[in-house]
């Protein structure tokens, strides 16, 4: 959530971000409004009771006609002090259901608009012309059925549609890029992390995940739990309620965990083969931050998003996503967009975003720097997709005969395979 004060003190900003976003501007006023009574009401409380404690003191010396006109008086008071305590809880929870429903403030140099209104920032690696080679590329689906790599027919008969089973070399695809993901994090100060992947309530609400990306979640009704879409909400939540002294920080941790959506816009997007699926597997970055350092934190998640790219020797674009398009807890983000050959365009592969204090407020998570605690700023990045990763990886790296290149920083964990190849039917 934003800071009550920044709401007071530059109401108009506020507007100016929502509006970007294409949200509720009228929510500012209604949360002004709220927070105006939750004060005056809190003022009033703290008079009424300052008055009681007086009068109390006044009673017990009293006698006779001026004793029972104090007990009078103490009566009404004690009737006006629980109306004020009332009033200050409704107008308190008021302000905390609006302050909720609120986004991040978007940074001033973000694009204004829709999901296609992103800016390019960078162009990386070339484009294979695959005409020019003599032969017409074949789509990741294809491929991996080549290869023994992909079944999406029994992950549908076992599980319905959007699942899928990654086999023999698909199998092990996905546990060298793990690992050399891993390896890369490792190498870059990152902590290493296997963690939970059904959370409780506060922390997919804190991370900002039940807003507007509710419809995307699944919920286990009979534990109340969540299965997370991302490993980025249990790592916001691993600090949650803790102060951190300023000289641990920056706290970075790579998460790897089963990734959980409900692709519930997607109705007809994406359906052949894994690119949009309802399980997957992810290695993410998660980054906790003094205020101050966020948005040079946040170019070298980017930095190392493309560290990641640029290995896989893929061709890709970073584009800085529009107003309209991020998500709550983002004030700004960037996605590193992956050249489809057989769909003839690029298509997010990793995203970071930076939070600011937004998810820090909602979790509690704070930093003790000498005597001042304050809200700190958290950030996340993808670094590794897996089902993504493997569609460029098998389209951008085949061969005529089918089979499929296999990028140098992957080898190592492929047993030195430099090639993977059609399997015989």
């Amino acid at each position: 959530m934003i800071d009550l004060r920044l709401l007071r003190e530059d109401p108009d900003r506020v507007r100016a971000s929502q509006r970007a976003r294409g949200e509720d501007v009228a929510l500012v006023d209604s949360l002004l409004s709220a927070d105006e009574r939750r004060r005056s009401s809190g003022v009033r409380f703290d008079e009424l009771r300052a008055e009681q404690k007086a009068l109390g003191k006044l009673i017990p010396k009293a006698s006779g006609d001026e004793k029972a006109e104090l007990l009078k008086k103490a009566s009404q008071l004690a009737a006006d002090v629980k109306a004020a305590d009332a009033e200050r809880d409704a107008a308190a929870t008021e302000t905390q259901e609006l302050l909720v429903q609120l986004s991040n403030l978007v940074h001033p140099d973000v694009p204004v608009g829709g999901e296609e209104d992103f800016v390019t920032l960078e162009t990386n690696g070339t484009i294979r012309d695959f005409g020019a080679e003599g032969f017409e590329p074949k789509d990741h689906l294809e491929l991996g059925t080549l290869l023994g790599a992909i079944d999406v027919e029994r992950g549908a008969k076992v599980s319905g549609s959007r699942f899928y089973f990654l086999t023999g070399v698909g199998a092990l695809l996905e546990l060298a890029l793990v690992n050399a993901a891993i390896a890369q994090a490792t190498a870059a100060g990152f902590t290493p992390m296997l963690t939970p992947a059904l959370v409780r309530p506060q922390s997919m609400a804190g991370t900002g995940f039940l807003g507007q990306a509710a419809q995307d979640v699944y919920h286990l009704d009979k534990d109340d739990l969540y299965l997370v879409g991302t490993s980025e909400v249990p790592l916001a939540a691993y600090h949650m309620d803790e102060i951190i002294d300023a000289d641990r920080l920056p706290l970075r941790y790579a998460g790897f965990s089963p990734c959980f959506r409900r692709e519930a816009g997607s109705h007809g997007k994406d359906t052949r083969g894994i690119f949009r699926v309802h399980q997957f597997d992810k290695v993410e970055m998660f980054s906790y931050v003094a205020p101050e350092d966020s948005q040079a934190e946040h170019q070298r998640l980017l930095d190392w998003e493309k560290q990641w790219l640029n290995s896989l020797e893929l061709p890709y674009r970073v584009i800085d996503v529009a107003s309209g398009d991020l998500g709550s807890s983002a004030s700004r983000k960037f996605d590193c967009e992956a050249w489809i050959p057989t769909q003839g365009k690029y298509r997010e592969l990793t995203s970071t975003s930076d939070c600011t204090e937004f998810q820090s407020r909602r979790l509690s998570i704070r930093v003790r720097d000498g005597k001042q605690v304050k809200p700190l700023a958290t950030l996340n990045g993808t670094l590794c997709a897996v089902p993504r990763t493997i569609v460029a990886i098998l389209e951008n790296h085949q061969q005529a005969d089918g089979s499929v290149r296999v990028p140098e920083v992957l080898r190592p964990y492929l047993g030195g395979r430099e090639l993977l190849e059609p399997v015989a039917k």
